[in-house]
């Protein structure tokens, strides 16, 4: 009977912290999901963050993978379906955004694979144009499935056709993980490291 009790509160504690460890996250009134399924794929969250613009919050972003990341190289390397998604936090000009998210290509690309995106980047452009504006509470999801591509959805509807092109795809991540990422802390945050 002695060695019953502590056993009983040694499981109880243990269930409990696996009851919080599994449970969503709320960042800024986003709630983050611990999980996600992508291309029939169950993913973990890796980790999330805010992306702030000078003093403004502008979107909470999350990842979701197959196993633990924490680098642009193990984001890409790693196996199956992958999601980044950012939640807006603030009104913003759906174009503009896209001009900031080609810019942080550039950023984190050489200029000789930067011609090869190109293509790319305009197709991009449009379908940020076409939504003209995004407004706090809307969602946009970029998920990788393997032999599909990167299937980009805003506001509840698929944007297009996939992107099919692995190096677009790291391109694109590069914008959140590369050498020169949109926002370090929100970088490290996605990544798991702060």
């Amino acid at each position: 009977m002695r060695l019953i009790r502590p056993l009983l509160l040694l499981v109880t504690g243990l269930l409990m912290s696996l009851a919080c460890m599994a449970a969503p996250i709320t960042i800024n009134g986003v709630k983050v999901e611990d999980s996600a399924t992508v291309g029939g794929t169950a993913l973990q969250l890796n980790g999330a963050g805010t992306r702030y613009k000078s003093i403004f919050k502008v979107y909470v972003a999350s990842l979701h993978t197959t196993k633990k990341v924490t680098s642009l190289d193990e984001l890409i390397a790693a196996p199956g379906p992958k999601r980044l998604t950012m939640t807006f936090l603030r009104e913003i000009e759906a174009g503009a955004f896209g001009k900031l998210l080609t810019r942080g290509v550039e950023d984190n690309t050489s200029k000789a694979e930067m011609s090869k995106l190109v293509p790319g980047l305009i197709r991009m452009g449009d379908i940020f144009t076409v939504n003209k504006v995004l407004v706090p509470g809307d969602v946009i999801t970029l998920d990788w499935i393997p032999g599909t591509g990167m299937v980009i959805t805003a506001k509840g509807k698929v944007q297009g056709e996939p992107f099919k092109e692995p190096e677009f795809f790291k391109a694109i991540m590069s914008i959140w993980f590369g050498p020169v990422p949109a926002d370090h802390t929100l970088k490290d945050a996605m990544l798991g490291l702060k």
